[in-house]
């Protein structure tokens, strides 16, 4: 089960799921469902650190497998075992 995180700056926002995501873990992360205006797509965010979401999924057995930058976006893959 990939998950992605992304984060436009370093402390926040940080993106963690799409509409596909698993509720659960989306209410495990705290995360809040909405659509930004121009996207045809919704998105799930918290408003902590990158940080705070990689050690929340890590406690959930989510381990990163790559991390990459895209533009001013970081991306993290995760992998859950």
């Amino acid at each position: 089960h990939p998950r992605r995180c992304l984060s436009p700056q370093e402390v926040g926002p940080t993106v963690v799921g799409d509409e596909q995501s698993d509720p659960s873990l989306m209410s495990f992360l705290g995360a809040t469902k909405r659509n930004v205006l121009g996207n045809h797509f919704w998105e799930y965010y918290v408003n902590d650190a990158p940080r705070v979401v990689l050690n929340k999924l890590e406690s959930r057995g989510y381990r990163v497998v790559s991390m990459t930058g895209v533009g001013q976006t970081l991306v993290w893959c995760l992998h859950k075992e």
